[in-house]
């Protein structure tokens, strides 16, 4: 019996040591769309518990918030997000949520692209090349992304009255900000597994630098008079300004607004000026508006590129990685005809 009792007692003292050196809860992430999720994973490996608002070719552009989207929300230890008005829907959900949780903007340290006042990018006003020195870390700005939706009146935002272009996530150099600044948040919310973090982020940054690399080698191949292209909505500001290539579209950066019969003449009238190369559909577009504009140009349409969203895992697209290569691939094989 003394025997026992002792093995009991020793058990008790050795029960918190046991309990300290168990894994540590996961880290609650929201990610606002479905590439930011990809980068969330990749930084956060199995450390995480993410949830994704808005998932494969999903249009954030238009996107209404669940209330699903408030209840994971309220769950939240923190919320990555783009930033620079991409969220129309941030304001509304934060709100519904009742929580103060922490979001986290991923475009901090980001040059932005300015627009003109039809919700055009300025490509050559851009410094994506440059914007990878400017990371000012991963910090809450929860008031601050909220403030920057309160234009969000009628519900359904995204006119992006900030001025300039969100879709930096089109340029790789600029997505490596992105993942310092979530490597940054999740040491500031997990200290204990901040070195794991940092290794993940490093790891990924390496494979950005070498697709980065690899969409340079691309673009070089194409004759500078093959560059210019048609999509259906400004998206690809930053793609053309950091790898040289120029993006023609009826419909300016958001895709609520569909574009006028003016707007869609001036612009057959320049693809004929500008001898454009290939005009593409995205995957988060109706592709009837594309359709007309080749066939009244005679362009062929070169294949879909995903602008705003990844695909599902088993398409083309299913990870940030997949969808930059898939969409240079698509580029270069419909300039080339192949």
């Amino acid at each position: 019996m003394r025997s026992f009792m002792l093995a009991l007692a020793g058990s008790v003292f050795l029960a918190p040591t046991m309990l300290s050196g168990a894994a540590a809860e996961p880290l609650k992430v929201v990610a606002s769309f479905s590439i930011i999720g990809d980068l969330a994973r990749n930084v956060g490996g199995d450390r995480i518990d993410l949830t994704t608002l808005v998932g494969p070719d999903g249009d954030a552009h238009v996107y209404e918030p669940r209330p699903a989207d408030a209840a994971a929300v309220a769950r939240a230890d923190l919320v990555l997000v783009n930033g620079l008005h991409f969220e129309g829907f941030l304001a509304r959900l934060t709100e519904a949520s009742g929580k103060d949780v922490p979001v986290v903007e991923l475009t901090r340290g980001v040059t932005p692209i300015a627009m003109d006042a039809d919700g055009h990018g300025h490509e050559d006003e851009a410094k994506a090349d440059h914007g990878d020195d400017h990371a000012e870390g991963g910090h809450d700005h929860g008031k601050e992304a909220a403030a920057e939706d309160d234009h969000d009146e009628a519900g359904h935002g995204h006119h992006h009255e900030g001025g300039v272009d969100p879709h930096a996530f089109q340029s790789v150099p600029n997505v490596k900000i992105y993942v310092r600044n979530i490597a940054d948040a999740f040491c500031d919310h997990d200290p204990a597994g901040c070195d794991g973090y940092r290794r993940n982020a490093a790891s990924y940054t390496a494979q950005l630098e070498a697709l980065d690399a690899e969409i340079r080698a691309a673009v070089d191949a194409i004759p500078q008079d093959k560059r210019t292209l048609i999509t259906s909505h400004d998206a690809f500001g930053y793609l053309a300004a950091t790898y040289g290539l120029t993006f023609l579209a009826p419909e300016g950066i958001s895709t609520e607004a569909e574009a006028s019969a003016t707007d869609v003449a001036a612009l057959i009238r320049q693809i004929r000026e500008d001898k454009a190369s290939a005009v593409f559909v995205e995957n988060i577009t109706n592709t009837r508006l594309i359709e007309q504009i080749a066939s009244e140009t005679g362009l062929k349409i070169g294949g879909t590129l995903y602008s705003d969203a990844l695909s599902d895992p088993d398409g083309p697209a299913g990870t940030y990685i997949g969808l930059m290569r898939h969409n240079i691939q698509t580029i270069a094989g419909a300039i080339s005809g192949s």
